[in-house]
């Protein structure tokens, strides 16, 4: 007689539980609107430098497709996720969605229709936007041509592909806050931070993920991997050996060749040349906001425990470097005087803590962009092995950091050519 009071209070609480967690992973659809259209041209101005900062063609405009129709696939390591159309068409984009539909799916990750955003869509990042932001970029979007574009299916592992299951990830880590001005900082400042971890955020490739795919806590901007680059560290920019200065930054940030540390490619490259479209104090925030954030321990502390490493022979890096690369980057080389190509001994890649981005940046080249100006590098992958990318590198390693030297080439070459298969 007395389990009977047990079994009663156990059943009352898995009710309780399970009807919990539906009310966790449900969310009501927002009524459709018929497509708004007036908006004046100061708004939608507005709008544009919004989106530009934001990046969102970056990630909703595929390799030849059309403009925010969708479409990328977006590789994570719980599956691939492919971005969806973000023009104003009524069936296949957002062109019924209301303002508090957009702004919910801004702040909450949540669709007009109640299903969850994978956080892929960095909505932990847009929550920290204005109210009149979102607004602007709404009206942008709108404003736009409408593409019909369907969806393509997500190839998500279990257990990933149950989307409900992402409201229990915004529990633990959707909690960021609209960001407040801070008063002892200067108006360039704020807005550089604005920038940086709100539409622009830099958080969400620049920092070291989690098993479940969230920043990890306190290494904001600590550095992280994005399709197989290195985004390296945002911190301490200003007191590395090789440190920024604030115009270096600006003019890197806006996708121009920058003596001292190169210019951007891999998934920075499209994100440079948006911000080139950008008014140019953009850039300035942003590299002034950056410009303060203090180094990270430990990063120094790896480094100096690298410091003592071997070093190669090397003729054959010199060799390979007078054959492949001299013609461009040599010191009388005449492309560096005529496009600004860099000294490789001081381009970021070359300085850095690992050499993926080095490598990369061999193996892949740095491709055109159709009616834009900017520097081109043709791919190596196929004309240099494995034994003579890795005296190059050891051998421009040892111009650049001659206390330093990559010891671990061997293994980041062999993942780099595995990860392109």
């Amino acid at each position: 007689m007395r389990s009977k009071p047990l079994w009663i209070s156990a059943a009352i609480v898995a009710s309780l539980g399970a009807i919990g967690a539906v009310v966790l992973m449900w969310r009501p659809a927002i009524e459709p609107v018929e497509r708004p259209r007036t908006f004046s041209s100061e708004q939608l101005q507005r709008g544009a430098r919004v989106v530009e900062a934001g990046d969102c063609a970056v990630c909703h405009t595929r390799p030849g497709g059309q403009h925010l129709a969708g479409g990328l696939p977006l590789v994570t390591p719980f599956g691939t996720l492919y971005s969806t159309n973000i023009t104003p068409d009524p069936q296949t984009g957002i062109g019924q969605w209301s303002l508090p539909a957009f702004e919910r799916a801004m702040r909450e990750g949540i669709s007009r229709d109640g299903h969850f955003l994978y956080p892929a869509f960095p909505y932990v990042h847009y929550r920290r936007m204005t109210v009149e932001d979102i607004a602007d970029a709404y009206a942008y979007l709108m404003s736009g041509p409408a593409v019909n574009s369907p969806p393509r299916e997500n190839r998500m592992n279990f257990p990933m592909n149950i989307r409900p299951l992402v409201s229990f990830w915004n529990l633990l880590f959707l909690h960021a806050k609209p960001l407040t001005p801070m008063a002892q900082q200067s108006d360039a400042w704020n807005r550089g931070r604005y920038l940086v971890e709100g539409p622009g955020h830099c958080a969400g490739c620049h920092s070291p993920l989690n098993l479940i795919g969230a920043e990890k806590s306190g290494e904001s901007l600590s550095g992280g991997v994005v399709d197989g680059w290195e985004a390296p560290s945002l911190l301490g920019m200003a007191h590395r050996a090789n440190a920024w200065s604030n115009d270096q930054l600006v003019s890197y940030l806006r996708a121009e060749v920058v003596d001292g540390h190169g210019t951007a490619a891999g998934p920075m490259r499209p994100v440079s040349l948006g911000l080139a479209a950008l008014p140019v104090d953009d850039a300035q925030a942003i590299a002034e906001y950056l410009l303060s954030l203090p180094a990270n321990k430990a990063i120094t502390e790896t480094q100096d425990a690298t410091a003592n490493a071997g070093l190669s022979d090397q003729s054959t890096g010199a060799l390979l470097f007078a054959s492949a690369c001299a013609g461009c980057h040599a010191a009388a080389a005449p492309m560096r005087e005529i496009d600004g190509r860099p000294s490789l001994e001081r381009t970021s890649a070359l300085q850095a803590l690992h050499p993926r981005n080095f490598l990369k940046t061999v193996l892949e080249g740095i491709p055109a962009t159709p009616g834009l100006p900017g520097p081109v590098m043709p791919p190596f992958a196929a004309s240099l092995d494995n034994d003579q990318l890795i005296a190059l590198a050891t051998y421009l390693r040892r111009q650049a950091r001659p206390d330093q030297p990559w010891t671990d080439l061997s293994a980041t070459l062999e993942a780099l050519r595995q990860e392109t298969k």
